[in-house]
């Protein structure tokens, strides 16, 4: 099977690939340095010849259209896996709206498609508890969040590449969802550090999507790596 993996070295493709290579599949990367060098909002993506797309490329501006000007380099790919995010369609911020247009052009492709949603993934919540954490005095917005282990969503990402198109799947989330001021509590703890935290309440519609728990999910699949486990890890 012939696999295309955009965002191959990115922090979940540097998991997909050699998962999908020790499977068995003939891997080849697109990205600007890439096995295909290839800048996919410049639009200048060749014509892609593989089985497979899986489309894991993605930043905080301009993801529609990449995945648009990937979308038109596929003619002939049997499956096309996405990435997205939870909450995609439900909490009003720019990214997600992104996300869920990459999700529409996808749908609208005629391309059989897999899109798995995924929770936030441990290693950005601790960039952003790291962050907090350094302030002298920490603002915790009040808000939950279910993050999820990057091996987790690999593992995943590779069953889904390696079967048949499934549409769109359940979502993929951490074991557990906490405050966000139990996850800065937690990382503080671990690394022997004192600062006082004071809650925020995040404002507007996003804000209310938040509290609402609509970036969450109760009742989709969820890994197994804890964020406990992660950052003990992470200390270490």
């Amino acid at each position: 099977m012939k696999i295309l993996v955009t965002g191959g070295t990115g922090t979940l493709g540097k998991h997909v690939v050699p998962s999908l290579r020790s499977a068995g599949a003939q891997v080849t990367t697109l990205s600007r340095h890439g096995d295909i060098a290839c800048d996919l909002l410049a639009g200048d993506v060749p014509p892609i010849e593989a089985d497979v797309v899986v489309h894991l490329a993605g930043g905080q501006k301009g993801d529609d259209l990449a995945t648009r000007n990937l979308l038109a380099a596929c003619a002939g790919v049997r499956h096309l896996v996405y990435i997205s995010v939870i909450g995609a369609d439900t909490v009003p911020l720019a990214w997600l709206r992104t996300k869920l247009a990459c999700e529409k052009a996808i749908a609208l492709s005629g391309i059989p498609f897999t899109i798995l949603r995924a929770a936030q993934f441990h290693d950005l919540t601790l960039t952003m508890v790291r962050g907090l954490a350094k302030l002298p005095i920490v603002p915790v917005p009040g808000l939950r969040l279910q993050p999820v282990d990057v091996r987790d969503v690999a593992g995943r990402i590779v069953e889904l590449a390696l079967g048949s198109p499934a549409g769109h799947v359940p979502d993929l989330a951490g074991p557990a969802v906490f405050e966000l001021r139990q996850l800065v509590r937690d990382y503080l703890d671990t690394a022997g550090k004192r600062r006082l935290t004071v809650p925020v309440r995040l404002p507007g519609k996003a804000g209310k999507a938040y509290r609402g728990g609509q970036n969450l999910t109760l009742d989709g699949d969820h890994g197994t790596r804890t964020w406990e486990e992660f950052v003990a890890g992470a200390a270490r």
